[in-house]
Order: C-alpha cells, then sequence, then structure tokens
C-alpha cells in the first residue's frame, strides 16, 4: 500500500483515528481516564448530545441546519416539568407532552423551510430566541423541579446498562437502519447529494426534508428528556449551547455540511462520545475550568477543518477517476465519421 492510499484511508475513517488519538493520549495522561466506570460515565454523559446529534445528523444530510435544538429541549423538558409539578402527571404522559411539543417545534421550522422557501440558517435561528422566550415566558424565568420518578429512571438500569445510554443506542440503531435501509433513508442521501436531481428523479424533496426536521425536533426532544431526568431540574439556561455540539459531534463523525454524506453508525455515535471524552478528559487533568471551553472550541475548529479537508481531498482524487475509455473513445471518433459528410 502506497503513500496516497494510505492517506485516502487516512481520510475515510478519521474520526476513528481522531477517537484513538484523543483516547490513548487521555488515558496516558490519566490512569483513571482508562477505568471502566469512568468510560460508562462517559457514555452516559454523552446519550443526550448523541441523541440531538442524530437528529441533526438526518438534517446535515439534506444539506440543512437546525439552530434551535437547544431552545426546543428546553421548552420540551419545560412543559413535560409543569405537566409533572402542576398537574401531576405521571412520566410518561409527560414523555408524550415532551416529544409532542419536539415535533411540532420541527412541525413549524419545516414549514417555514419547505412552504415559505426561507433559509434554514435563518428560520432555525429564529425560533431558536422566540422558543427560548416563549419558554421563559412560561416559566418567569425560574427553574422547574421534577419528581424524584423522574430522577429514578435517569439513575437506574436495565440489565445493569444505565437508562440513558439504553435509550441512546436504541436511537441510533433504529436512525441507522432507516438510514440505510429504508426508502426515506435513501431519499434523504440523495436530496442532500442533489435535490435538483432527486426532484427529476421523482423524489418527493418537500417531504423528504420535513420528515428530517421532524426528526430533529424529536430527537432533541428526547434528548431534553433523557437529560433533565439525570438532572432533576430544568433552569432556565438548559439546552444553551445543545446546537453547537450537536453539529460538532456529527461533524467529528463524519457527516458533511454541504450534505449527502454521513452516519449514524459509528459516524455521529462516536462523535458525540469524543466530545464528552475531551471534556471529561480535561477534568480529569484537572484544566482550568477557564481553558476547557476554548479547547472544546478548538475541537469543534478542527471538526470544521477537518470536514473541509476530507471532502475537498475526495473529490478531487474521484474526480482524477474518472477517464474516458478507450473503446469508447474509438466507438465515439467512428460514430462521429460516420456522421460528418465527406469534404471535398
Amino acid at each position: 500500500m502506497n503513500g496516497r492510499s494510505l492517506w485516502v484511508l487516512a481520510l475515510r475513517n478519521a474520526p476513528l483515528l481522531l477517537f484513538a488519538i484523543i483516547f490513548l493520549t487521555f488515558g496516558t495522561l490519566s490512569e483513571r481516564f482508562l477505568e471502566l466506570q469512568s468510560f460508562e460515565n462517559i457514555v452516559k454523559q454523552a446519550s443526550f448530545i448523541g441523541i440531538v446529534a442524530i437528529g441533526m445528523t438526518f438534517v446535515m444530510l439534506t444539506g440543512g441546519i437546525d439552530l434551535s435544538v437547544g431552545t426546543n429541549m428546553y421548552l420540551s423538558a419545560v412543559v413535560a416539568g409543569l405537566l409533572m409539578q402542576e398537574l401531576d402527571a405521571s412520566p410518561w404522559i409527560a414523555f408524550v407532552a415532551c416529544i409532542a411539543v419536539g415535533l411540532a417545534f420541527g412541525a413549524v421550522n419545516a414549514f417555514m423551510i419547505v412552504r415559505l422557501r426561507m433559509v434554514p440558517f435563518i428560520v432555525t435561528l429564529g425560533t431558536l430566541v422566540a422558543g427560548r422566550g416563549l419558554a421563559l415566558l412560561i416559566t418567569e424565568s425560574r427553574g422547574v423541579i421534577l419528581p424524584s420518578e423522574m430522577l429514578r429512571f435517569g439513575s437506574g438500569d436495565l440489565f445493569g446498562v444505565p437508562n440513558p445510554i439504553l435509550v441512546f443506542v436504541v436511537v441510533a440503531i433504529v436512525a441507522q437502519v432507516v438510514l440505510v435501509r429504508t426508502r426515506l433513508g435513501r431519499h434523504v442521501y440523495a436530496v442532500g447529494f442533489d435535490d435538483k436531481s432527486a426532484r427529476k428523479a421523482g423524489i418527493g424533496v418537500d417531504r423528504t426534508l420535513a420528515t428530517a426536521y421532524l426528526v430533529c425536533g424529536a430527537c432533541a426532544a428526547l434528548g431534553g428528556f433523557v437529560s433533565v431526568s439525570q438532572l432533576g431540574i430544568v433552569n432556565p439556561g438548559f439546552g444553551e449551547f445543545t446546537e453547537l455540539y450537536a453539529i460538532a459531534a456529527a461533524v467529528l463523525g463524519g457527516a458533511s455540511l454541504f450534505g449527502g454524506v454521513g452516519t449514524v453508525l459509528p459516524g455521529t455515535v462516536l462523535g458525540a462520545i469524543l466530545i464528552q471524552m475531551v471534556q471529561s478528559g480535561l477534568v480529569f487533568l484537572r484544566v482550568d475550568i477557564y481553558v476547557q471551553p476554548l479547547v472544546q472550541a478548538a475541537i469543534i475548529f478542527l471538526a470544521v477543518l477537518l470536514d473541509s479537508v476530507r471532502n475537498s481531498t475526495l473529490r478531487n482524487l474521484d474526480r482524477r477517476k474518472i477517464r474516458v475509455e478507450p473503446t469508447a473513445a474509438r466507438s465515439t471518433a467512428s460514430t462521429r465519421s460516420r456522421a460528418d459528410p465527406p469534404t471535398r
């Protein structure tokens, strides 16, 4: 295998390489980081970001973006919390209401993007502000305390697997199956790769885009529910900057900001764990709390740079593989010679 082949292999497996490098680096610097319990805590803490990032992956695969997922988390969790706090609703009813709010949030984004033909960045930036303002109005900027049943779910387990991790795994498997094995998944990739060609091929581009934003809205609400089940309270700052981590997780996992490229397994799942692994590693190393955001920002910049380099390089390499076959060239030449009239 020559140097170019190794370079292409490294680009195609960049998420795995980055994960291995960061894991080994923190493991070398801190023995506690390599403990099984530490890694379980990392995955548990990454579960809600991972769930939100999975929904973000659907949107990014279509070539879009959703900046409102953090606000969606907050508003959905507020509604669920108030139902349990004020109306004494069961956690299951609160869960259904939470997902319903998330779907409604996604539907608003989808309507403005698909029907009104507005730019996804502007639409979701607007709903980010409006949704948080609505949640703050409902709560009067006060925290919503959740009942003990929610905490039991967040701290509980099934067959030794913590519930947040279990939900994360189930969502990841279902999402991967949808993307790889269903018509919807093929349409999502096709729309992101080239929406005009997809429309000419008879694919319902508008329906596919709307479905992607609905999935993203539902995943954001589910991620919020899983997160507050571990915290026990919904604070006014809940969900802030989650959209940045979700985008970074998808990109670190191999998803392209330009659409049409990306996977959930191992891609986005790996990216979400990677981000939490960096945060936990910095805590293990006792890095200054004011320096930690700078390191996390550097990781996000690295994700965008990696995505740009990987896509441009692989695109150039694929372009070089396109050659006219000699037989095809001779056939074309002979066809042209027969079609041209003889010259005197």
